[in-house]
């Protein structure tokens, strides 16, 4: 990793917890992402140093913000052939710029292994006996971390702040009236198509792309396109290919740089999405700031830089020179 302790540190006192950005337009805050929407519709979207996990905000991360718009920047320019998206630009090191849309009500999580602590997870369900999951058929006989047969389009419902999403069918998520059938299958042949190429794309670079969630959402004129983010360490899961087959072999968890070493050393602390947030000492923080600076790297093949001016100020700058432009 290119960035050393010292400027870690420093990042410490320049995280961007939240932004007082009004005067852009309509504002919505996200766990991670402050919105705003423009009146000539425009989405103008401030990523946070805020890390969530198990649905909730936990606190903050030095240079994440930067690090999960640098990741999703570099997967929507590399995927823009496969699947239409919302970019318009990148004013600044957190923010992007893009065309306003609606957003289908339902997450499409792809998983190619068995997996992840959460509650919400498919390891924690077939663990308990389950052989079902979210419509799919799992053979009895599989042990954590194993590839699945085959990878698996498992949506979920798009909670609100503070509440769990929920693991669903293809089905259900029709019957309850998240999404029409033509749309949710748009949206799925597209997810699966991501997939399929961040896998292989990550693979070249000795990564293993475990799981990932996708949003999506319809422009003015009808079109499903792909918002939010992609393959961040946020919203994806990553193993280095190196040493999977023989941690798993030991009984060992993969070695993993994305947000699941802060997940696990939640649930070690007793904490599993419930009751209060369990403050993260700053020696947490820095190595999960490490850890997605590492994913960030080796994604993208190149060294991460950091930007070290004063955030608030720095935004407030590029986004007005951004939409005066």
């Amino acid at each position: 990793m290119t960035v050393d302790i010292d400027t870690l540190k420093q990042g410490l006192s320049l995280t961007l917890e939240r932004t007082a950005l009004d005067w852009i337009g309509q504002r919505y805050q996200g766990k991670v992402r402050d919105n705003y929407t423009t009146s000539d519709g425009k989405r103008a979207i401030i990523i946070s140093d805020r890390i969530s996990a198990f649905d909730r905000v936990l606190g903050t991360l030095p240079f994440k913000g930067q690090v999960l718009n640098t990741v999703a920047s570099y997967w929507f320019e590399a995927t823009k052939q496969i699947v239409p998206n919302h970019v318009i630009s990148v004013p600044d090191p957190t923010a992007m710029l893009c065309v306003e849309c609606e957003p289908l009500s339902v997450e499409m999580v792809m998983r190619g292994y068995l997996t992840g602590v959460s509650s919400t997870s498919i390891l924690t369900a077939y663990k308990k006996g389950e052989r079902e999951f979210c419509g799919h058929q799992l053979p009895d006989g599989l042990t954590p971390h194993q590839a699945l047969p085959q990878a698996l389009l498992t949506p979920t419902t798009k909670a609100a702040q503070g509440e769990h999403d929920q693991n669903a069918s293809r089905e259900q998520i029709i019957e309850w009236g998240h999404v029409s059938a033509e749309d949710f299958d748009r949206a799925a042949a597209y997810a699966k198509q991501l997939f399929a190429f961040g896998q292989q794309q990550c693979a070249d670079r000795g990564l293993i792309l475990v799981d990932t969630k996708y949003e999506f959402g319809k422009t003015k004129d009808g079109e499903i396109v792909l918002i939010d983010e992609i393959h961040t360490p946020d919203s994806s899961r990553y193993w280095f290919s190196e040493s999977y087959e023989a941690r798993v072999a030991e009984g060992k968890s993969p070695e993993s740089f994305d947000k699941e070493y802060v997940r696990r050393w939640l649930v070690d602390q007793g904490f599993k999405g419930d009751g209060e947030v369990p403050t993260i000492p700053d020696e947490v923080r820095l190595e999960a700031a490490r850890r997605y600076i590492e994913a960030c790297e080796a994604v993208q093949g190149q060294p991460f830089e950091p930007n070290l001016e004063p955030p608030a100020e720095r935004l407030e700058r590029n986004m007005r020179a951004a939409l005066s432009a």
